[in-house]
């Protein structure tokens, strides 16, 4: 099967935040273009508990790339186990960066100084979300928003096979580089310290510690596949969930590593922005687990 480069979009899961978070994240990083707003509508409300009216998702972009945030309720918390890597060319938004997202968050790491780079901090924002502000230059990391996953407790030595787990699915895709710990670190030796790997174009990044750590990856970030054929959906649904990965629902699932992805088509993703198709299309769909077109097409015969 021909796999055509393409965006990885990740998705942000709030609780009913989604709209105000996004017109925080366009203020402070500029260059914030919201696409599309579905809300959730009066019948089904005793399902969702969401106010009709609220926003369901939004689709957005910040610097040319895409994001979705969703309202799904309390039911996942964000974690520093899939935080965003942020890339800022200037002190001065580095600086203005930090201290807007600092605003009623959380400092993991101090900004400060660091080997890597000249101002460096990770911290989790006002809504969870978690973040890595670096000074450096774009050219090193592709994107201006790098997720970054960092595996702790038994996913710790992971890594290596993640990656390649991930190389072998997603084409085209290649490895940028691998730092492993010294015996100066303070963690084992020959372990993954930082690597920088492209999925499709999508720079993604990744680490691990066996230091102890209060988080563990969680669905609050999951990585949205749009597909064009049957033939897609069924190609990532079945790399994605083999070995010890889960099938959840709605085009959901979970990989071997507990990462979360949703597989899904793209007539679901034009089709949810007509009010009309999208009560159709949320009936089909919501009993599914991988995602069927042939089915989402019939129900919007009816």
């Amino acid at each position: 099967m021909t796999q055509q480069k393409k965006p990885i979009v990740p998705c942000l899961w709030f609780d009913q935040e989604a709209e105000e978070a996004v017109s925080f994240y366009s203020e402070i990083f500029g260059n914030g273009t919201i696409h599309h707003v579905s809300r959730y509508k009066e019948e089904g409300a005793e399902h969702h508990k969401n106010p009709p009216g609220s926003a369901m998702a939004v689709s957005f972009s910040l610097h040319g790339q895409e994001f979705l945030a969703l309202n799904g309720g309390p039911m996942y918390r964000h974690s520093p186990g899939i935080s965003f890597y942020v890339t800022c060319e200037t002190l001065e938004e580095a600086d203005k960066v930090w201290k807007a997202l600092a605003e009623g968050g959380n400092v993991l790491m101090p900004y400060d100084q660091y080997p890597w780079s000249e101002k460096y901090g990770w911290l989790n924002d006002r809504y969870g979300v978690s973040w890595q502000i670096s000074l450096g230059k774009l050219s090193d990391v592709k994107q201006k928003f790098v997720p970054s996953l960092m595996f702790v407790g038994s996913k710790f030595g992971k890594v290596g096979d993640a990656i390649d787990f991930y190389l072998g699915i997603f084409k085209p895709s290649s490895l940028e580089g691998i730092s492993r710990y010294t015996e100066q670190d303070p963690d084992e030796t020959g372990k993954v310290k930082h690597a920088q790997f492209y999925l499709q174009g999508n720079t993604f990044m990744m680490m691990e510690s066996s230091l102890a750590h209060r988080f563990d990856i969680s669905p609050a970030v999951s990585f949205i596949i749009t597909c064009d054929k049957q033939e897609e959906i069924d190609y990532y649904w079945d790399k994605l969930t083999q070995g010890e990965g889960n099938a959840v629902q709605c085009g959901w699932l979970y990989d071997q590593f507990g990462i979360s992805w949703q597989v899904v088509p793209r007539m679901l993703t034009e089709g949810m922005k007509d009010p009309e198709k999208a009560r159709k299309l949320t009936a089909a769909f919501m009993p599914m687990k991988k995602l069927d077109i042939g089915v989402l097409e019939k129900a919007l015969e009816s």
